[in-house]
Protein backbone atom coordinates (compact mmCIF):
# COMPACT_ATOMS: atom_id res chain seq x y z
CA UNK A 1 0.00 0.00 0.00
CA UNK A 2 1.29 3.41 -0.66
CA UNK A 3 2.09 6.12 1.99
CA UNK A 4 -0.49 8.65 2.45
CA UNK A 5 1.12 11.94 1.32
CA UNK A 6 0.16 14.56 3.86
CA UNK A 7 1.88 17.88 1.81
CA UNK A 8 4.05 17.77 -1.54
CA UNK A 9 5.42 20.80 -3.38
CA UNK A 10 8.62 20.63 -5.38
CA UNK A 11 11.01 20.95 -2.71
CA UNK A 12 9.47 18.28 0.18
CA UNK A 13 6.80 16.08 0.82
CA UNK A 14 5.19 14.81 4.22
CA UNK A 15 4.22 11.40 4.61
CA UNK A 16 2.52 9.27 7.12
CA UNK A 17 4.30 6.36 8.59
CA UNK A 18 1.87 3.34 9.41
CA UNK A 19 3.37 2.41 13.06
CA UNK A 20 5.53 -0.67 12.60
CA UNK A 21 6.93 0.23 9.13
CA UNK A 22 10.56 1.20 9.10
CA UNK A 23 11.64 4.92 8.35
CA UNK A 24 14.47 3.70 6.03
CA UNK A 25 16.21 0.27 5.39
CA UNK A 26 17.11 -1.82 8.34
CA UNK A 27 18.38 -5.25 8.99
CA UNK A 28 14.97 -6.47 9.57
CA UNK A 29 14.58 -6.56 5.56
CA UNK A 30 10.85 -5.33 6.28
CA UNK A 31 9.10 -3.08 3.53
CA UNK A 32 10.36 0.66 4.77
CA UNK A 33 8.53 3.86 4.43
CA UNK A 34 12.07 5.85 2.18
CA UNK A 35 12.10 3.11 -0.05
CA UNK A 36 8.38 2.88 -0.42
CA UNK A 37 8.28 6.64 -1.31
CA UNK A 38 11.59 6.52 -3.33
CA UNK A 39 9.22 4.30 -5.93
CA UNK A 40 7.12 7.43 -6.96
CA UNK A 41 9.76 9.64 -5.84
CA UNK A 42 13.45 8.69 -6.40
CA UNK A 43 14.95 11.78 -4.99
CA UNK A 44 13.53 11.56 -1.80
CA UNK A 45 15.86 12.35 0.98
CA UNK A 46 15.90 11.26 4.49
CA UNK A 47 16.05 13.82 7.10
CA UNK A 48 14.76 12.26 10.50
CA UNK A 49 13.75 9.20 12.11
CA UNK A 50 10.15 7.68 13.77
CA UNK A 51 11.28 4.47 15.93
CA UNK A 52 9.37 1.45 13.76
CA UNK A 53 6.40 1.10 16.90
CA UNK A 54 5.81 4.49 16.24
CA UNK A 55 3.58 6.18 13.38
CA UNK A 56 2.90 9.34 12.08
CA UNK A 57 3.92 12.34 10.08
CA UNK A 58 7.32 12.80 8.51
CA UNK A 59 9.18 15.31 6.05
CA UNK A 60 11.35 14.07 2.68
CA UNK A 61 13.35 16.66 1.08
CA UNK A 62 13.17 16.21 -3.08
CA UNK A 63 16.22 18.42 -4.01
CA UNK A 64 19.40 18.00 -2.47
CA UNK A 65 19.12 21.53 -2.16
CA UNK A 66 15.92 21.04 0.48
CA UNK A 67 17.45 17.89 1.61
CA UNK A 68 20.37 19.75 2.94
CA UNK A 69 18.77 22.35 4.40
CA UNK A 70 16.14 20.51 6.20
CA UNK A 71 18.63 18.24 7.71
CA UNK A 72 20.41 21.51 9.35
CA UNK A 73 16.80 23.18 10.21
CA UNK A 74 16.00 19.46 12.25
CA UNK A 75 18.62 19.91 14.39
CA UNK A 76 16.84 23.39 15.59
CA UNK A 77 14.01 22.37 17.69
CA UNK A 78 12.55 25.84 18.36
CA UNK A 79 12.34 26.47 14.50
CA UNK A 80 11.50 22.97 14.03
CA UNK A 81 8.72 21.67 16.16
CA UNK A 82 7.82 18.43 16.45
CA UNK A 83 4.97 17.66 18.57
CA UNK A 84 3.33 13.86 19.27
CA UNK A 85 0.44 12.51 21.04
CA UNK A 86 1.16 9.60 23.90
CA UNK A 87 -1.18 7.20 26.20
CA UNK A 88 0.01 6.23 29.16
CA UNK A 89 -2.05 3.95 31.79
CA UNK A 90 -1.32 6.27 34.91
CA UNK A 91 -2.09 9.78 35.44
CA UNK A 92 -0.16 12.34 35.28
CA UNK A 93 0.43 14.63 38.84
CA UNK A 94 0.42 17.63 37.09
CA UNK A 95 -1.82 19.45 33.67
CA UNK A 96 1.15 20.58 32.23
CA UNK A 97 4.64 21.11 32.82
CA UNK A 98 8.42 20.21 31.41
CA UNK A 99 11.03 16.85 31.75
CA UNK A 100 14.29 17.66 31.78
CA UNK A 101 16.94 14.93 32.09
CA UNK A 102 20.18 12.96 30.85
CA UNK A 103 19.47 10.64 28.66
CA UNK A 104 22.16 7.76 27.50
CA UNK A 105 21.53 5.94 24.62
CA UNK A 106 23.47 2.16 25.04
CA UNK A 107 23.90 1.07 21.44
CA UNK A 108 24.58 -2.41 21.90
CA UNK A 109 20.90 -3.17 23.18
CA UNK A 110 19.22 0.05 21.54
CA UNK A 111 17.94 1.51 24.79
CA UNK A 112 18.09 4.23 26.30
CA UNK A 113 18.69 5.11 30.16
CA UNK A 114 17.87 8.36 32.50
CA UNK A 115 21.36 9.23 34.06
CA UNK A 116 23.01 12.01 36.65
CA UNK A 117 24.50 13.77 33.88
CA UNK A 118 27.82 12.14 34.83
CA UNK A 119 28.24 9.48 32.60
CA UNK A 120 29.94 9.50 29.37
CA UNK A 121 27.82 10.31 26.20
CA UNK A 122 24.58 11.18 28.11
CA UNK A 123 22.41 14.10 26.93
CA UNK A 124 20.68 16.54 27.69
CA UNK A 125 17.02 15.47 27.06
CA UNK A 126 13.95 18.54 26.91
CA UNK A 127 10.25 17.37 26.96
CA UNK A 128 7.47 19.82 27.50
CA UNK A 129 3.76 18.29 28.08
CA UNK A 130 0.36 18.91 28.37
CA UNK A 131 -2.67 16.69 29.82
CA UNK A 132 -5.27 16.40 27.38
CA UNK A 133 -7.38 13.78 28.68
CA UNK A 134 -7.50 11.29 31.41
CA UNK A 135 -9.91 8.57 31.83
CA UNK A 136 -11.45 6.92 35.41
CA UNK A 137 -9.22 4.07 34.88
CA UNK A 138 -6.54 6.00 34.50
CA UNK A 139 -5.40 5.95 30.71
CA UNK A 140 -3.84 9.47 29.55
CA UNK A 141 -3.76 11.29 26.86
CA UNK A 142 -0.86 13.51 26.44
CA UNK A 143 0.59 16.34 23.98
CA UNK A 144 4.26 16.44 23.90
CA UNK A 145 6.63 18.59 22.26
CA UNK A 146 10.31 17.97 22.08
CA UNK A 147 13.04 20.46 22.24
CA UNK A 148 15.78 18.01 21.95
CA UNK A 149 15.94 14.98 19.85
CA UNK A 150 17.50 12.12 22.18
CA UNK A 151 17.19 8.27 20.95
CA UNK A 152 13.53 7.09 22.45
CA UNK A 153 13.24 10.75 24.44
CA UNK A 154 9.67 10.28 24.85
CA UNK A 155 9.60 6.59 25.77
CA UNK A 156 11.88 6.70 28.24
CA UNK A 157 11.32 10.17 30.15
CA UNK A 158 7.64 8.82 30.61
CA UNK A 159 9.04 5.55 31.43
CA UNK A 160 11.45 6.47 34.37
CA UNK A 161 8.20 8.70 36.43
CA UNK A 162 6.66 5.24 36.44
CA UNK A 163 4.27 6.10 33.21
CA UNK A 164 5.45 4.00 30.08
CA UNK A 165 3.61 4.21 27.10
CA UNK A 166 0.85 1.79 27.06
CA UNK A 167 2.41 -1.58 24.83
CA UNK A 168 5.83 -0.65 25.22
CA UNK A 169 7.14 -3.22 27.00
CA UNK A 170 11.01 -2.23 26.08
CA UNK A 171 10.30 0.74 28.66
CA UNK A 172 7.99 -1.48 31.19
CA UNK A 173 4.25 -1.39 29.94
CA UNK A 174 2.56 -4.45 30.98
CA UNK A 175 -0.85 -2.70 29.81
CA UNK A 176 -1.12 -5.12 26.33
CA UNK A 177 -2.10 -3.11 23.14
CA UNK A 178 -0.97 -3.68 19.57
CA UNK A 179 0.97 -1.05 19.12
CA UNK A 180 2.71 1.62 21.11
CA UNK A 181 1.09 4.94 22.45
CA UNK A 182 3.48 7.22 20.78
CA UNK A 183 2.20 8.65 17.50
CA UNK A 184 4.17 12.14 15.76
CA UNK A 185 1.19 14.47 15.80
CA UNK A 186 2.59 17.71 14.07
CA UNK A 187 5.51 19.23 12.12
CA UNK A 188 5.93 22.73 11.79
CA UNK A 189 8.69 24.39 10.34
CA UNK A 190 10.09 27.13 8.06
CA UNK A 191 10.06 26.13 4.30
CA UNK A 192 13.45 25.47 3.73
CA UNK A 193 13.65 27.53 0.06
CA UNK A 194 10.35 30.06 1.03
CA UNK A 195 11.00 30.75 4.12
CA UNK A 196 7.40 30.05 4.96
CA UNK A 197 5.46 28.13 7.39
CA UNK A 198 4.75 24.93 6.74
CA UNK A 199 2.37 23.19 9.47
CA UNK A 200 1.48 19.70 9.10
CA UNK A 201 -0.63 17.25 11.44
CA UNK A 202 -2.24 13.59 11.01
CA UNK A 203 -4.25 12.37 14.00
CA UNK A 204 -3.88 8.02 14.48
CA UNK A 205 -6.53 5.74 13.23
CA UNK A 206 -9.04 6.39 15.76
CA UNK A 207 -10.55 2.40 15.93
CA UNK A 208 -7.46 1.34 16.63
CA UNK A 209 -5.85 0.93 20.21
CA UNK A 210 -4.97 2.41 22.25
CA UNK A 211 -6.27 5.44 20.05
CA UNK A 212 -9.92 4.85 20.12
CA UNK A 213 -9.90 5.13 23.78
CA UNK A 214 -9.49 9.04 22.72
CA UNK A 215 -11.20 9.05 19.77
CA UNK A 216 -13.03 12.03 20.61
CA UNK A 217 -10.01 14.05 22.14
CA UNK A 218 -6.97 14.58 19.59
CA UNK A 219 -6.34 18.13 19.13
CA UNK A 220 -8.32 19.90 16.58
CA UNK A 221 -5.87 20.46 13.62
Amino acid sequence: MKPKILYKDADLLIAMKSAGVPSQPDTTGQEDLLTMLQADYPSAGLIHRLDTPTGGVMVFGLTPKATARLCALVQDHEKFCKEYLAVVSSALPEAEGRFTDFLFHDRQKNKAYVTDGKRKGSKEAVSDYRVLSSLSDGHTLVLVRLHTGRTHQIRVQLASRGLPLVGDGKYGSRDKSPFIGLWAYRLAFPHPITGMEVSVSAHPDAEMLPWSLFSDQFPSD
